[in-house]
């Protein structure tokens, strides 16, 4: 199966009784799955193991690709000086949005700086699904995650976009990430995609 809607349909839950959710997730579907295959190519996430693991993750973060943005209000974020957080507001204005959960204004600075995008005066953007899946990808880019997919080393890739780093703290919903990462897998198939993992 291509990466594709199809296939990011395959793998993420049905919201029958959550109106809303299954909404959200329409959209965010519709919006990314015609693009999906060749934005993950372009970014270098050019193989099976490499794109399965970036959607486990992503699907992981966003109760699967229902969420554009964190539920919570973002006032814990208030005066985190190490999320560049230094003017009041900024916990809520940059709480975490898109696939990887984007946090905080030195972020949402750097971020949009690399993607040309205005995220410190439009935070909303990162919520964007197509903003979403180019910020994951950067992340996802900027801590070298593909080293760990191609070994297909599921908790080290958890542990740096949960936490943070690849210590020794465990990342929150290990187990939820290998269940979507089986069923990428299942739902990719045999087919090889065209493109050869790059060292």
């Amino acid at each position: 199966m291509p990466l594709n809607a199809e296939f990011l349909r395959a793998i993420t839950p049905r919201y029958v009784s959550r109106k809303d959710l299954g909404e959200t997730q329409r959209k965010i579907i519709e919006a990314i799955g015609p693009i999906l295959e060749q934005t993950l190519n372009d970014q270098g996430l050019n193989s099976d193991l490499r794109a399965v693991h970036f959607i486990a993750q992503a699907c992981h973060e966003t109760m699967g690709l229902a969420l554009s943005e964190e539920q919570a209000t973002g006032d814990a974020y208030e005066n985190r000086a190490s999320l560049g957080n230094t003017q009041p507001g900024d916990g809520p204005r940059y709480k975490g949005r898109g696939m990887f959960q984007l946090t905080g204004r030195a972020n949402y600075k750097s971020y949009g700086d690399k993607l040309g995008l205005d995220l410190i005066n439009h935070p909303e953007l990162a919520a964007n699904p197509v903003n979403s899946l180019l910020i994951a990808c950067e992340f996802w880019n900027r801590n070298n995650l593909n080293k760990y997919a191609d070994d297909d080393d599921v908790l080290a890739i958890s542990k740096i976009i949960n936490t943070g780093h690849n210590g020794t703290t465990m990342p929150n919903g290990l187990q939820d990430r290998k269940d979507y990462l089986a069923k990428a897998k299942a739902a990719l198939g045999n087919g090889n995609r065209a493109a050869a993992a790059s060292a």
